[in-house]
């Protein structure tokens, strides 16, 4: 069974920075694709950030957060983390950490939600004016 553990959503201010994780089942990032979602109090989840791994790894990030936020693996892979930079209140959400069952997803298909099969608790990121 395939684990995702989020950790280190907190409340900053705008224009902080913070960086959440995702821990994995041993090595499932090594092999597959993973996303960062968030959903905001009565909207519906959105992608953020999403990574395919590879010799040249994949990534796409969500025009509201692209040069903010930035993706990044530890050495081995088990983790993956979202800096995020520059934080705005609209980017306050419950951010959900999800993986996929395939080492490739095809870039437009990267952001939908039913790529993905795995789905982490959530970490509540809360900026304020």
């Amino acid at each position: 069974q395939v684990q995702l553990v989020e950790s280190g959503g907190e409340s900053v201010q705008a224009g902080g920075s913070l960086r959440i994780s995702c821990v994995s089942s041993r090595f499932f990032f090594r092999d597959n694709c993973m996303g960062w979602f968030r959903q905001a109090a009565g909207k519906e989840r959105e992608g953020v950030a999403a990574l395919c791994p590879g010799q040249v790894r994949s990534f796409w990030y969500a025009d509201s957060v692209t040069g903010r936020f930035s993706l990044s693996q530890d050495a081995n892979k088990d983790t993956v983390y979202l800096q995020m930079n520059n934080l705005k209140p609209e980017d306050t959400a419950t951010y959900y950490c999800a993986g996929t069952t395939s080492g490739h997803v095809p870039g437009p298909r990267m952001k939908e939600k039913d790529e993905y099969v795995y789905w982490g608790q959530g970490t509540q990121v809360t900026v304020s004016s």
